[in-house]
């Protein structure tokens, strides 16, 4: 049974499979654990599996059996099964299940639980000896916490079954005989958890309602709804015992404790948040401080049932891609950002290597730019004659631009705090409208601006990652792809069809209500339910010049769909290619399409289906110094060792050190010297977590090496601008921190960011796949809703093309061979992280998964330690540097009151457990580099600030944020030593004394380029 969508398919309805009967086992078989694997042709060994056997278990969940004897746990995302008195467990899912909170049949024949197999979680059963596994519901909704009823006819679970432009969890009846399916709550809130009363009338659960702090219940025969009781605290996982008591998980500030009515249970552990198990009217299980436990409700004192399990990791082996930063050969451009046709056909605009280019169809690029500002985004104006643009020449940050195709001339056209991209014509060629980003991660409102006058007009409120707007025939109404969220319990959903009044409302500013709300005057629409655009960045929709249809990538491919004037679908989407596609644009007949597919921009007959290749070749120079420079340090870190060295020469030809020697002024001839008298000269730092967006503009890149960032990988973009960002910095036609960068987060079925793909089939994950091969893409990206099985086929393909796959995941990313997780806990699709339990405390599972795997780990606690910082040093609230960010993140950093964990944060000197859980994958053996989720540059000096504080000494920081990441790259950097690249940094202090010497940057040297932070500062675009 598919949980893929196609085109020619809509499940209006979910299927259910009822248990009897039911012999084959969906996936449950468990494939052979293989050291080596195939991927494209290339055989890829990877190192023999290697056993981790643990005592203690991270977020996990512990059920009873009716006859008392056997546990059922989910440590990291499968099913084990333990006798209750302790012992080795025995594991009875495969690995790639995720199958989380398992609950037994009162008559022990089933184990059941939720599983993510294939890009959803549906409720699953299994026999305690592993065998005939299969799945009890499926669907596009998620399914989750099982619990069944006593009299095993039922069984209660919570799902976000209901609207596919969003709806909330509620409490859900599944009868297992007839697989009938029955919602019992109706309530707008989220709820969760649900319990069965001792004689199955009623169930209790967990809700969203009374700001968390209640155990409600649900009257399962008339569904009446009632509060049970409310105490100061948030509530979750609420298990009703056979006696009629209800035991809660309670969480205040640094405790998470079990009650029954307001009397606590557990004390001082660290009670995880899932629903306990009954083993008689008065005792039950549940997992605390990562082990397992038994205890009365009187609160008597708790005995722990050890445990052991053995998991496997395997330590990723591959040969590994280099890139070449010494040829000077030109290279074939390949981040085309927003290629668009112009009205009769004839031409083609585009961003590219910083400019903006039109290009006759058949013919060469122009560079009809020329400046050294950050051009982007490229529209035609409906009669041809205009091009608008974004770019920040002559300003701060980006800005709307109009260029006469005839006259050559441009002329700015806003003045903005926000930063405009995206533009369109109106059909008449009067307005251009245009998403202003205002925030993280392309946070944005939707505007219109009247050429005729200047006026700007906010149409729509700020939404989060909004698509590229575009118009309806009459230009009254304007179209976006935006994110329809199944619930506001997790934020995924599906791309869709969002419209609202091409002109300003009352009250249009202050329309959405809150986060990523929308206005009355909005109007969704979804023309494949359940079934997202692929991608807001670079997926449309774009409305046809005649208004009766609309263009999107769905699936991977080009779909036309036709339309109302108001942008209602009138019918299905159609399929007009068969191959990768990518930023769809109409020609002014509205019967051909200009799309971009891999490497190659082709145009369609969307009537006929022809297709044809329009000829491309544009190419770029990488730009490698000349000339000799000679850097005088009066302290040297050159990371080789925990000690600094005193008056050193540090000769760099070109973009590499060629010596680094004892100081003598005969050397300092035939060069320019690079005075550091009085400072330290160190290696460039490496922000390993950023996530680059041409919002910032040329802008950023002087801002990252002003505050020492010297390289920057950015783990997740769209597919073009994030080669862009790479061959511009290369051919340093942007000068900033050397990239190395990837597409779309990869997602299944849903998706949240602007630059993620919700990937619907294998075979345009496929599709994903080779686009990434063939843009030479850094590393791939596996995101929150990817599925294992999925993440084992990326990891195939990724190092068969020598490049390493990132996560967010820590089970089984360690078997398969994943070569690093990001973030501490950050986004998890189960609702909590398998990384972190509840305290953000992790145990013994997680830190020798990190340690036995060699994984490189980026943990992202910046917080704390910028915080401290800004405490110590409260002038650098108003450093210079900040002013080359955009107004919000100046108002962020004027904000800062600088605390830092001086008042309270939990051990690890107030980075808490986040703190903690480096330090111990650190020394475990797990390789910690510095990163930090955030475009700010200052934050890396706050990520290396709080390893300092969680315990590390200045030099493991310093590693973290120079050799280890420069080891993770595969780059000659991160060490002063002869050839190496020629990324250093001069800052005022020394970093081994003090940490916050890092911040205190002088001078940098990027790829050999030598500059003041002055010249910095004060360069124009």
């Amino acid at each position: 049974m598919q949980r893929c969508r196609v085109l020619t398919t809509v499940w209006i309805s979910a299927v259910v499979l009822a248990i009897a009967g039911f012999a084959a086992p969906d996936g449950g078989d468990n494939p052979p654990l293989m050291a080596t694997v195939e991927a494209g042709g290339v055989r890829v060994a990877g190192s023999a599996p290697l056993d981790v056997t643990v005592t203690e278990g991270t977020s996990m969940s512990v059920a009873i059996s009716p006859d008392g004897r056997t546990l059922a746990v989910d440590l990291q995302g499968s099913i084990w099964t333990i006798p209750a008195s302790g012992g080795a467990a025995t594991r009875i899912t495969d690995i790639f299940n995720d199958a989380r909170q398992p609950t037994w049949s009162p008559d022990g024949k089933w184990i059941t639980f939720f599983a993510y197999r294939d890009g959803g979680y549906d409720l699953w059963s299994i026999a305690p000896d592993g065998s005939n596994q299969h799945r009890l519901t499926v669907g596009p909704s998620d399914d989750r916490e099982p619990i069944w009823s006593h009299d095993g006819t039922r069984v209660a679970f919570s799902s976000d079954r209901g609207s596919p432009l969003g709806s909330d969890y509620n409490i859900w009846l599944l009868d297992v005989k007839s697989g009938a399916l029955r919602q019992l709550t109706r309530d707008p809130a989220e709820d969760s958890m649900p319990s069965w009363s001792p004689d199955d009338t009623q169930i209790a659960f967990a809700s969203t309602r009374d700001s968390r702090r209640s155990v409600w219940a649900v009257d399962v025969q008339t569904g009446a709804e009632r509060n049970v009781s409310t105490v100061d605290a948030t509530v979750d996982a609420p298990s009703w015992s056979p006696a009629g008591e209800i035991v809660y998980n309670a969480q205040r500030t640094g405790q998470s404790r079990l009650e029954v009515a307001g009397r606590p249970l557990t004390g001082d552990e660290n009670a995880f948040a899932f629903r306990v198990s009954w083993a008689s009217s008065t005792e039950f299980v549940y997992v605390s401080d990562g082990r397992i436990r038994r205890r009365t409700v009187t609160g008597t004192g708790a005995a722990t049932v050890p445990f052991t399990a053995t998991l496997q990791v395997t330590r990723a082996e591959y040969t590994r891609k280099k890139r070449d930063f010494d040829s000077v050969a030109p290279r074939p451009v390949l981040g085309v950002v927003r290629p668009v046709l112009s009205p009769d056909a004839t031409k083609i605009a585009f961003a590219a290597v910083g400019d903006i280019w039109v290009m006759p169809v058949g013919g060469k690029p122009e560079n009809v730019t020329k400046d050294s500002a950050l051009d982007t985004d490229p529209a035609w104006s409906p009669d041809g004659s205009q091009l608008v643009y974004s770019s920040d020449k002559d300003s701060a940050l980006l800005q709307l631009w109009v260029r006469d195709v005839h006259t050559g001339e441009s002329h700015r056209v806003t003045n903005l705090t926000t930063q405009p991209q995206g533009a369109t014509w109106s059909p008449d060629g009067t307005r251009i409208a245009f998403f202003g980003v205002d925030g993280m991660w392309r946070r944005a409102d939707i505007s219109v601006l009247t050429l005729a006058t200047g006026a700007v007009s906010k149409v729509h409120g700020s939404l989060f990652g909004p698509g590229t707007p575009t118009w309806s025939p009459d230009g009254a109404r304007l179209a976006i792809a935006m994110v329809a969220p199944y619930s506001t319990r997790y934020r995924e959903g599906t791309n869709q069809v969002l419209t609202m009044p091409a002109t300003a409302t009352a009250g249009t500013a202050a329309s959405n209500g809150g986060e990523d709300g929308v206005a009355s005057t909005d109007t969704w629409y979804a023309p494949v339910p359940t079934l997202s655009i692929d991608s807001r960045g670079g997926g449309g929709p774009v409305w046809s010049p005649d208004g009766t249809k609309m263009a999107a990538i769905y699936e991977g491919v080009l779909a036309v769909w036709p339309v109302s004037a108001v942008g209602e679908p009138l019918g299905p989407p159609r399929r007009v290619t068969t191959e990768s596609a990518h930023s769809p644009s109409w020609a002014g007949d509205s019967k051909r399409i200009l799309y971009q597919s891999l490497d190659k921009l082709k145009i369609v007959d969307v009537e006929t289906g022809d297709t044809r290749e329009v000829p491309f070749t544009l190419t770029y120079t990488p730009d490698v110094p000349k000339g000799r420079l000679i850097v005088h340090a009066s302290t040297l870190v050159d990371m080789k060792s925990p000690s600094a060295k005193t008056d050193v020469d540090i000769v760099i030809e070109g973009n590499r050190i060629r010596s680094v020697s004892p100081h003598t002024a005969s050397r300092h001839s035939g060069g320019r010297v690079i005075d550091a008298s009085g400072l330290t000269v160190m290696p460039g730092l490496v922000e390993f977590h950023s996530h680059l967006q041409k919002d910032f503009g040329a802008a950023q890149g002087r801002a990252w090496l002003a505050f020492g960032v010297t390289t920057v990988r950015s783990p997740g973009s769209t597919p073009y601008e994030a080669v862009e960002d790479r061959e511009a910095n290369e051919s340093w036609a942007r000068p900033g921190p050397r990239v190395y960068g990837t597409g779309y987060l990869m997602e299944w079925m849903r998706v949240y960011y602007k630059m993620g793909i919700a990937i619907s089939t294998p075979a345009q994950f496929e599709m994903e796949l080779q686009r990434a091969k063939v843009l030479q893409h850094d590393l791939i990206k596996s995101y929150v809703r990817l599925p294992d099985l999925q993440q084992k086929r990326m990891v195939e393909f990724a190092h068969g093309i020598g490049v390493p796959v990132a996560t967010h995941e820590i089970y089984p990313a360690a078997f398969v061979g994943v070569d690093n997780t990001e973030h501490t806990a950050a986004t998890s699709r189960r609702g909590y992280s398998p990384k972190q339990a509840t305290l953000q405390q992790s145990y013994e599972d997680v830190i020798q998964l990190f340690g036995k795997s060699g994984r490189i780990f980026c943990p992202m606690i910046s917080g704390t330690g910028a915080q401290r910082l800004y405490a110590d040093d409260p002038a650098v609230r108003v450093d210079p540097r900040f002013k080359l960010y955009p107004a919000w993140i100046q108002s962020q950093v004027a904000g800062q009151q600088g605390n830092g964990g001086r008042n309270g944060g939990a051990g690890a000197a107030g980075t808490g457990g986040a703190g903690k859980m480096v330090i111990d994958v650190m020394r475990a053996g797990g390789l910690v580099v510095a990163g930090t989720d955030g475009p700010n540059a200052f934050n890396l000096h706050g990520e290396i600030k709080a390893y300092t504080m969680a315990g590390m000494t200045p030099y493991e920081a310093l590693k973290a944020a120079t050799v280890n990441p420069a080891q993770a790259l595969n780059l000659d950097a991160g060490t002063i030593e002869p050839g190496r690249l020629a990324d250093l940094i001069v800052v005022e202090g020394n970093p081994l004394i003090d940490i916050a010497s890092t911040y205190k940057v002088k001078k940098v040297i990027a790829n050999g380029h030598p500059y003041d932070v002055s010249e910095l500062l004060s360069a124009k675009n």
